[in-house]
């Protein structure tokens, strides 16, 4: 059986309902009022994420779920760092989440980013009907979209592996918020991966970005490391990396992608995995057949409905130090002269009935294992 370092929601749940109230606690005292009660413990110290967390729970909840937590919270294999301020979460690789190389693929993986930032955002209290949303956003009509994604693979687990996601969420400018990720194998405690996005603040109703407020800010901001915290604190590494636009005539293509009825989210559009899928379909066959991806960074520019047409556009991205190889239109993936293994494209996803640009990116390949 895995043992966990941190604690998990039974044994903080447990915790917590010894405890009572006590008005305002540590750094909130000088925040608004808001519905949050604060917390003491006569028995065991709480930080302040958890007194947030053990109020959330016990105001105008069941007290059953509030002694016990959720039934999900209860079988989830992961909880809260005992800083409170990041979440982690261990999952095993299931046999539906492996593609072609015996491998989780990376919509596997985008998908896992994604389950694991939104079970910690309802660990401490958020996102009961929605991605992340507090209660202020949910009062406005306010979700959380997909600005940027940024995703890294060093080594890809295998069916029935079991791995290790830690995230946390931090500011970002004024309209936007940061989520990060960093991948582990758990049997070896080796990180296998890295993630980092940026996220905006849209109206529900008018589908326009709006300004993050105060408000808002004050609800999750104390569920952030106080002090910047990066999944890739190398400077001038590849998350920062601004991604060109593909011209025409373009090399590889796919047209005519059609969203299905699976791919919408409750936030009511495309689901930002799904753009992972279609960005891949314009891949040249001979680069999926002998190299795995490493590397992938989308720009998300527009939202993506249910009727929308896409067309998926790629080729190859000319690197400092690359030629080109094939002739007569065959394979022409980018090389470097110091790693005759690597190929770089750039890729477009548009709609197909005005060209407005719906998603651009970048990825980088890799030869597969022997």
């Amino acid at each position: 059986m895995l043992k966990f370092s941190y604690c998990n929601a039974t044994d903080l749940n447990q915790a917590l309902v010894q405890c009572r109230f006590a008005g305002s606690f540590g750094p909130l005292s000088s925040r608004r009022r808001s519905p949050r009660a604060a917390v003491s413990c006569s028995r065991s110290n709480l930080t302040p994420i958890q007194a947030v967390l053990s109020c959330q729970q016990q105001v105008g909840s069941d007290p059953v779920e509030s002694e016990l937590g959720s039934l999900a919270d209860r079988l989830r294999l992961g909880g809260l760092t005992e800083d409170g301020l990041s979440y982690k979460e261990k999952f095993i690789i299931r046999c539906y989440e492996v593609g072609i190389n015996k491998t989780a693929t990376i919509e596997t993986i985008a998908n896992l980013l994604q389950e694991v930032g939104g079970n910690h955002a309802q660990s401490v209290g958020f996102s009961r009907d929605g991605f992340a949303t507090s209660p202020t956003m949910r009062k406005l009509h306010l979700i959380w979209v997909t600005a940027r994604m940024h995703i890294e693979v060093y080594k890809y687990p295998a069916w029935s592996d079991v791995i290790e996601i830690e995230t946390w969420c931090q500011n970002e400018g004024r309209i936007g918020t940061r989520r990060d990720w960093i991948l582990k194998d758990v049997a070896t405690g080796e990180v296998i991966g890295r993630a980092t996005s940026k996220w905006v603040m849209m109206n529900e109703d008018t589908r326009r970005l709006q300004k993050v407020s105060d408000d808002v800010k004050e609800e999750y901001l104390v569920f952030c490391p106080r002090e910047p915290r990066l999944a890739f604190p190398e400077e001038n590494n590849k998350s920062l990396k601004k991604i060109s636009k593909l011209e025409d005539p373009v090399q590889y293509s796919r047209l005519g992608l059609m969203p299905r009825r699976a791919d919408l989210d409750m936030n009511q559009h495309v689901n930002n995995v799904t753009y992972i899928g279609w960005v891949l379909e314009s891949m040249p066959e001979e680069i999926i057949d002998t190299h795995e991806l490493q590397t992938i960074t989308l720009d998300y520019r527009r939202e993506c409905q249910r009727d929308d047409v896409v067309d998926s556009l790629t080729g190859p991205e000319l690197a400092e130090g690359s030629k080109i190889e094939g002739t007569n239109g065959s394979a022409t993936a980018i090389t470097r002269e110091d790693d005759l293994d690597c190929h770089q494209f750039l890729h477009l996803l548009r709609l197909s009935s005005d060209g407005q640009e719906i998603n651009r990116g970048r990825t980088e390949w890799r030869k597969k294992p022997t």
